[in-house]
């Protein structure tokens, strides 16, 4: 999704640049680099036993205090008289969720979604650029001191045996922070784009190269032009989703209808990255534009859990945000840029069917200020216990330097 898309109120972010045409030559050089790995590769491509990772960054600051609305807390009432959210789904009796998140809730009663309130970062800038780049490096508050995101130092953290040059995907036309250095990753619009840009002599040679052989180069060789042409057999525009599940047309409902589809080819995805602008809320809370913006958010990955039906239990889903907003409502009937906010996690293992959360209330007192709900989780401790399901809890700590280390708890046994 591209800077103009995300909707934010600053103007100062220096983007990467696009790598739409250049799909098919990086699918090319995926070949020739797996071709070169040093160790033969243990397992089939598509069939490794991790559990996919799928992150959606709701860019803008998503409004933690309406998509979980503390309604067990007076002051909530008392700070937004005109934009409150009285009518929520019902949870735990404190919070309750927006009433156009009806697929979360469903999901929640089901046991496979936990929402997390009061989560956020130690960076003060309230700056949408900064606070999102301090959150894909996996940082504390300063996104230069660690070079590279944590997604893609989780891809190299994990066992070097998969072969697939689609181990990382990002549905984007850059490629996102959170997968800074990974080099097993691309960045696509369509998996139309996913086609092999080679002269039929050239794909001849590189199919003829690797035709023979029990060496790395060629195992490696063969297995990439295999996902290769498996992708080529993929076409999203006659794609039946499982389940009876309907997508939103949407960019987020068209990129987890998209990945949905690489999931169930079995081409070697570890992880998937998403985006969803539009968060930057300063006007108009109390007009329809927030809760549609909630609603593809729900219905998108209604969509996706329906469609992939049994593989859920196999996959874990976060959703994040880089900040949230001001308690009390301004002038325009919006919110400016706060703290604290609200994530999502769904999927296999998680223990859903409650919130997550340390609330520090909403008394002015209890506010950090200028008047922002205080963050009592670390959103790093949350992504750590998240990975810690692969990589170990030494390894997954290793991730997100300093971090707290006050897991929120979010898995049963594995």
């Amino acid at each position: 999704m591209s800077d103009s898309l995300w909707g934010l109120c600053e103007e100062s972010h220096v983007g990467a640049s696009s790598r739409r045409n250049l799909i098919g030559g990086a699918l090319a050089a995926a070949i020739v680099a797996w071709s070169g790995r040093s160790a033969l590769a243990q397992l089939t491509v598509g069939k490794t036993h991790r559990k996919p990772l799928i992150t959606i960054f709701l860019r803008g600051a998503m409004d933690g205090l309406t998509a979980l609305a503390p309604i067990g807390d007076d002051d909530y009432f008392k700070n937004r008289p005109t934009i409150k959210v009285s009518n929520t789904l019902k949870l735990d009796g404190f919070f309750g969720l927006h009433p156009a998140l009806g697929a979360l809730h469903s999901l929640y009663l089901e046991g496979k979604l936990a929402p997390l309130h009061a989560v956020g970062s130690l960076d003060q800038s309230r700056s949408h650029f900064e606070a999102m780049a301090v959150m894909e490096r996996g940082a504390a508050s300063d996104p230069a001191t660690i070079p590279s995101g944590w997604v893609a130092r989780y891809l190299s953290a994990l066992p070097d045996d998969n072969p697939s040059p689609l181990r990382g995907v990002a549905f984007n036309t850059i490629m996102p922070d959170i997968l800074r250095g990974a080099t097993s990753a691309m960045a696509i619009n369509e998996l139309s784009d996913l086609k092999l840009s080679a002269t039929p002599s050239l794909r001849g040679a590189l199919e003829g190269l690797y035709a023979h052989g029990k060496d790395a180069a060629a195992v490696a060789g063969r297995e990439a032009l295999e996902v290769l042409t498996v992708l080529e057999k993929l076409d999203p525009k006659r794609y039946v989703p499982g389940g009876g599940a309907k997508y939103p047309e949407s960019n987020l409902g068209n990129g987890l209808r998209q990945t949905a589809m690489l999931l169930k080819a079995g081409v070697g995805v570890e992880t998937a990255c998403l985006d969803r602008g539009g968060w930057d809320t300063h006007v108009g809370q109390n007009t329809p534009y927030l809760a549609q913006q909630l609603q593809d958010v729900g219905d998108s990955l209604g969509a996706f859990t329906k469609d992939l039906g049994s593989q859920l239990d196999d996959i874990t889903i976060v959703v994040m945000t880089e900040f949230g907003r001001r308690v009390a409502e301004n002038s325009g009937l919006g919110t400016d840029h706060g703290r604290a906010s609200a994530w999502f996690v769904a999927g296999g293992g998680v223990k859903g069917g409650k919130v997550y959360a340390r609330w520090p209330g909403l008394k002015d007192e209890q506010l950090e200020a200028p008047g922002d709900l205080k963050v009592t989780m670390d959103y790093r401790d949350v992504l750590t216990e998240i990975v810690a399901r692969q990589l170990g809890g030494d390894k997954a700590a290793a991730l997100f330097p300093s971090a707290p280390g006050k897991l929120p708890g979010l898995f049963g046994p594995a």
